[in-house]
């Protein structure tokens, strides 16, 4: 019997050691090493960077390295370069997550070789040629929808009547007056932008769909995450910015696509 035990302590040993040099060398690859660990995010229009402060705290805590751009959507060009200015100080792979108009932005800027995966949050994922403007005309719009008509300098805007209701309406009317107060100038022109080459293309992406959105039509959604072969995810009840309602779903996700994104 004691021979046994230490034939097959000897075995065990051996086999510790045998593992630990094929780690080292890079043979046996080491699953923490596969995780992202950054995180950049782009808020869409009518909005800015700050209503990522629900999901920047949960993602923080859980160790990554969160960035918010604050593009300023006066072009598509601006807010790429905004973005890509972000990914540049990133010290390694980065998930990069786009709201609404953001989703734009993040199909254009996720061509950049840090970037290991997308996550589209209620968001516009056009393919190559494709620019966003299109696919809002696929499906028809709410009647919550506020969006009015660009002014003289081409800025568009949320009508005040409609913002909480066609925009917000899962948040409280405080937080939503905060909210319609704050939204940033959108260029129109930046909705006709066509998008060069889809990231998406070559990189995995996730897509999450708020079942009441009434500034993208869902079902507009979930036809260009299909086109992009991305995994879907549905939050019932949850409005366009399921981002700031739904903070612990959305991290969820972005949480999966930093651990799957270098194992495709």
């Amino acid at each position: 019997m004691k021979n046994l035990k230490s034939k097959n302590g000897f075995k065990i040993g051996f086999l510790t050691a045998i593992i630990a040099v094929l780690t080292t060398f890079g043979v046996v690859s080491n699953a923490k090493a596969q995780v992202v660990k950054n995180i950049v995010l782009v808020h869409g229009a009518f909005a800015d960077g700050s209503g990522w402060q629900g999901v920047f705290n949960i993602l923080t805590k859980k160790g990554y390295h969160v960035t918010i751009v604050q593009n300023p959507m006066t072009s598509l060009e601006d807010d790429v370069t905004a973005t890509k200015e972000a990914l540049a100080n990133q010290d390694g792979p980065a998930i990069l997550v786009g709201h609404s108009w953001g989703g734009v932005v993040i199909t254009e800027a996720g061509n950049d070789p840090k970037v290991a995966g997308l996550v589209y949050v209620s968001a516009f994922a056009p393919g190559d040629g494709e620019n966003a403007a299109q696919w809002f005309q696929s499906a028809p719009a709410a009647p919550e929808l506020g969006i009015l008509p660009p002014n003289a300098k081409g800025i568009l805007y949320y009508d005040k009547a409609k913002f909480h209701a066609g925009f917000c309406a899962d948040l409280s009317a405080s937080q939503a007056d905060f909210m319609y107060a704050s939204q940033g100038q959108f260029y129109a022109k930046c909705l006709g932008t066509p998008v060069t080459h889809a990231a998406w293309k070559d990189k995995p992406a996730y897509g999450i769909v708020p079942t009441e959105d009434k500034s993208i039509n869902p079902v507009i959604e979930r036809n260009m995450y299909k086109k992009a072969n991305a995994k879907i995810t549905e939050i019932k009840g949850a409005s366009h910015v399921v981002f700031i309602s739904h903070p612990e779903e959305v991290a969820r996700v972005i949480e999966e696509a930093a651990n799957n994104a270098l194992n495709k």
